[in-house]
């Protein structure tokens, strides 16, 4: 595989997997000390890779679930933010600014913090009352997340009584590493075409549907605008039809993701209309991947890392194509803002 190192890969995502029992641990201490709600607080693509536990919450559980950002609720506060909250401060380099800032306020309010960071020695590394280290990079850190913030979810659910398969579904994550590199490599002969499409066009809609969404917000603003500067239109696949359909014409490109939750229809409504008014329309689809020995159920719990697996392959053939590697940037972390 072009630019990978496999084993690096599989020991970040195994070292994800490992930290579900003591999440788990931190979960249901917490519960038991009578907290009554969850915050996800993330900052920039962290927070986006939130979302598919916070909506699995939401549609599976009773127990209240917010997401926020940490810059507005240093400045408002919330209701909901008390001394019975839990919050789960996902952040890669443990330093995020805005995150930092809201530590302190967590700290005052008396809010169990639960951080998720790649770095130990670093203010959210030091400063939760349960920390999680795994370290990762920008190419792995998706599946890192998404796995970490998904047994939290389920570990809410486990604790409360909500599902009776727990422990299958953490014993299939446990394969996740080994299923996720087959991923790649049987993709791998199909992600220079992919990259050549995306690298072919200057703006693209990007849109999607369910647990997939997310992952379609974040390729589009952390990947293609941050790490490769293409505009891009990121838009849900259930607002595609509010505003965004009056930009599709003729060699305008749009790139539709679809997981395999019960949201599977609205962007297959996309996908019907979308070709009738420009032939640019490209899928990727997780369906179409072998995954094997996953049930449906774990199939479509899991669907928004399979995309974050297989777009880091597309993403290895477009920095190489577009000569601009995803480390190169003009402003974050270059100049002051």
């Amino acid at each position: 595989m072009l630019n990978f190192d496999e084993q690096r890969f599989r020991r970040i995502q195994s070292g994800a997997a490992a930290l579900a029992s003591g999440l788990d641990e931190a979960i249901g201490a917490s519960l038991n000390a009578g907290a009554d709600n969850l915050f996800f607080l993330g900052t920039g693509g962290a927070a986006i890779l939130m979302q598919p536990a916070a909506q699995l919450l939401q549609r599976k559980s009773r127990f209240p679930v917010f997401i926020d950002w940490p810059a507005e609720l240093v400045l408002t506060g919330s209701a909901h933010l008390t001394e019975k909250s839990i919050v789960v401060m996902p952040s890669l380099s443990g330093t995020t600014k805005e995150s930092v800032a809201l530590l302190a306020k967590l700290k005052e309010i008396g809010a169990t913090v639960v951080t998720l960071v790649g770095h130990r020695e670093t203010p959210l590394g030091e400063g939760g009352d349960h920390v999680f280290v795994n370290f990762a990079e920008d190419d792995t850190s998706c599946e890192s997340f998404y796995m970490q913030s998904l047994f939290i979810a389920l570990s809410i659910m486990k604790h409360r009584g909500e599902i009776a398969n727990y422990d299958a579904l953490i014993a299939a994550f446990q394969t996740l590493p080994d299923v996720l590199l087959e991923t790649k490599r049987a993709y791998e002969p199909k992600a220079e075409d992919f990259a050549r499409r995306i690298a072919s066009s200057d703006y693209h809609i990007i849109t999607g549907a369910g647990s997939v969404w997310p992952q379609a917000f974040y390729y589009g603003m952390c990947i293609l605008e941050e790490m490769q500067w293409i505009r891009t239109r990121p838009v849900h696949a259930s607002d595609f039809f509010h505003g965004t359909l009056e930009l599709v014409e003729k060699d305008v490109s749009v790139i539709l993701f679809k997981g395999e939750d019960e949201l599977r229809p609205l962007s297959e409504r996309v996908e019907n209309f979308v070709p009738n008014y420009t032939s640019k329309l490209t899928i990727l689809d997780t369906a179409d991947m072998e995954l094997s020995g996953l049930s449906a159920e774990m199939r479509a719990l899991i669907s928004p890392i399979v995309l974050a697996t297989v777009l880091e392959r597309i993403s290895a053939h477009l920095e190489v194509m577009r000569d601009h590697p995803l480390t190169t940037r003009r402003y974050y972390k270059r100049v002051a803002y």
